[in-house]
C-alpha cells in the first residue's frame, strides 16, 4: 500500500514538481494546506523557494509550525526541501534581517561565503556513511541546487546528533541533514534526475 504523503501548501515551493516526483517514487501524494491532513499523513513534505522570511510568514499565517513540530516530537517523518529545510533551523539572516525559524534543528542560515552567488546548478555531495537518504547512491552523485544562503555550522549539527551530508561552494555547507524523523535537503531532489528519485525512494522507505 502506497504511503500517504502530504506536500504542505503554505504559499511557497515547487509544489507540483515535488508532487510528481514523489508519486513517481511510489507515494500517494496530496498537495494541501489542510493542517489535519498534514498531521495525519504518513509523511509530510515541507517545500520552499525564495526568501526565508517569506516562507516563515507563510508557515505562520497557516499556523503550520506546531503541526510540523508535533510530528517531529512524535517521531513521524518530515522532509524539508530547499528553503523548507532552512526554516527548520533556529533563524535565518538575509539582507541583515534576522527571522526566527522553527527551531527544530540547531543553528542558523546565513549567506554563503562564495564569490559567485547564487549557487545554481549541479553539484556533488559528500554523504555521511550512515546516511539513510543517500544509501545506495554512488560517490559523485550530483544534485541540483539553487540558493545563496545555507547552513555552514556542520560541527554544531553533528554535536546535536544529526547525520550531515555536505557540499562545497566557496566553503562546505549542509547539503542534507537527518535527525530522527526529520530529514531535509538544501538541493531540489525533484529536479535532480535519477539521484533525486533514488533519494526520495529512500525517504519513502522510512515512512511507516
Amino acid at each position: 500500500m502506497a504511503k500517504r504523503i502530504v506536500v504542505l501548501d503554505y504559499g511557497s515551493g515547487n509544489l507540483r514538481s515535488a508532487e510528481r516526483a514523489l508519486e513517481r517514487a511510489g507515494g500517494d501524494v496530496t498537495v494541501t494546506a489542510d493542517l489535519a491532513a498534514a498531521a495525519e499523513a504518513d509523511g509530510l513534505v515541507v517545500p520552499g523557494v525564495g526568501a526565508f522570511a517569506a516562507c516563515m510568514a507563510g508557515i505562520e499565517e497557516l499556523g503550520a509550525g506546531p503541526v510540523i513540530a508535533e510530528r517531529v516530537a512524535a517521531g513521524r517523518p518530515v522532509l524539508g526541501i530547499c528553503v523548507g529545510m532552512q526554516v527548520l533551523f533556529g533563524h535565518g539572516d538575509e539582507h541583515g534581517l534576522v527571522t526566527k525559524g522553527l527551531g527544530l534543528l540547531p543553528g542558523g542560515v546565513t549567506k554563503l561565503p562564495a564569490q559567485r552567488l547564487p549557487h545554481m546548478g549541479w553539484n556533488t555531495v559528500d554523504a555521511s556513511a550512515d546516511s539513510v537518504l543517500f544509501a545506495g547512491l554512488p560517490a559523485g552523485s550530483r544534485f541540483y541546487f539553487v540558493h545563496s544562503y545555507g547552513v555552514t555550522d556542520v560541527a554544531g549539527l553533528v554535536a546535536a546528533g544529526a547525520t550531515v551530508t555536505t557540499a562545497h561552494h566557496g566553503s562546505d555547507f549542509v547539503a542534507a541533514v537527518e535527525r530522527g524523523p526529520l530529514s531535509a535537503a538544501q538541493f531540489h531532489p525533484e529536479k535532480s534526475a535519477d539521484s533525486g528519485a533514488a533519494l526520495l525512494r529512500n525517504w519513502l522507505a522510512t515512512v511507516d
